[in-house]
């Protein structure tokens, strides 16, 4: 029995077109997605983003991989004829371990992944979460992530305004080139607000949180038609979660980034992405509202222009 976005209950969801008309949506599909044993990947198709099938377990984590918990926001890229799946894990035994960003691969945009990189490609004392690949016009591979608002590991504090950031990666996406570089810190939008969990939701004391900490994540880079460079991205504002724009100055992923005024959603729903689509549609695809278990996929038509994103 086909189901609807209704009937899915999902954070972070990420959309693929794997073949025209044919769509893959992924996200984050644990029951206890905040701290608990984590289960791994599901995926659900459709030919017209109105009826799924599945779940389809896209990433089950093999004996010994390093992540235990908090499994996040998987996105799917095709990449020079195969499929990665860049996800957040987290490891909650042996040495501190905080959560990062690795990725899987496989020859079907369906799964199964499997592990790609040896453990996270993001710095290993920082705690970092929602990385998104992004290639540039000399086909040089970046991933664009955040880092998160708690300590890092040895005891340093907790960040009160998180950042942006983005590191160089090797050709095969394996691992990581060089050093991670901030694009821009969540004080620079002027719509952001300090962070606050769901209800019924507390952070371990050990995170080490700062105090009302600003925080980034979801970040999502797409083209306007001028060749202009446009990133959406998440944090919280006046009516919770929320998805605002920033702009490169330089049109390329280094900017520098400029923020939109106003968010682009502002009524508790975020983590974006944009699909364009190969009927020539652009799709902002979220999950609303922010409150779990009550999380659905959202999709919203949206036009990107040289001077922005708005919802149409």
């Amino acid at each position: 029995m086909a189901l609807t976005t209704a009937d899915l209950r999902m954070r972070d969801p990420f959309l693929l077109e794997a073949t025209p008309g044919n769509y893959v949506l992924f996200g984050t599909t644990d029951e206890n997605l905040w701290g608990g044993p984590a289960t791994g990947f599901d995926c659900f198709t459709s030919p017209d983003l109105e009826a799924w099938e599945g779940p389809i377990a896209a990433f089950r984590p093999p004996a010994g991989f390093w992540g235990d918990t908090q499994f996040w926001a998987p996105e799917v890229h095709p990449y020079r004829e195969r499929f990665y799946l860049i996800a957040t894990f987290a490891s909650s035994v042996g040495t501190p371990r905080f959560r990062g960003v690795a990725i899987l691969v496989s020859d079907q945009p369906t799964g199964p992944f499997v592990p790609w990189s040896d453990g996270p490609v993001t710095p290993s004392a920082m705690p970092c979460l929602d990385g998104t690949l992004f290639v540039d016009a000399d086909e040089t591979p970046w991933l664009v992530f955040s880092r998160g608002a708690e300590g890092e590991v040895g005891g340093a504090p907790g960040v009160a305004d998180s950042e942006m950031l983005a590191i160089r990666l090797a050709p095969d996406l394996a691992s990581a080139v060089g050093d991670a570089v901030v694009l821009f810190r969540a004080s620079s939008a002027t719509w952001a607000k300090p962070l606050w969990f769901p209800e019924g939701v507390e952070p371990p004391e050990q995170l080490n949180l700062a105090k009302d900490p600003l925080f980034t994540d979801g970040p999502c880079l797409v083209r306007a038609a001028d060749g202009g460079l446009l990133m959406t991205w998440s944090s919280f504002g006046d009516e919770g979660y929320a998805i605002g724009v920033a702009s490169s100055a330089s049109g390329n992923v280094l900017g520098p980034w400029l923020q939109h005024d106003e968010p682009l959603w502002a009524r508790n729903g975020g983590h974006g992405m944009i699909l364009r689509t190969s009927d020539g549609r652009d799709l902002l695809v979220f999950h609303w509202p922010n409150e779990t278990p009550d999380e659905r996929v959202k999709i919203v038509p949206v036009e990107i222009g040289t001077d922005g994103i708005r919802l149409m």
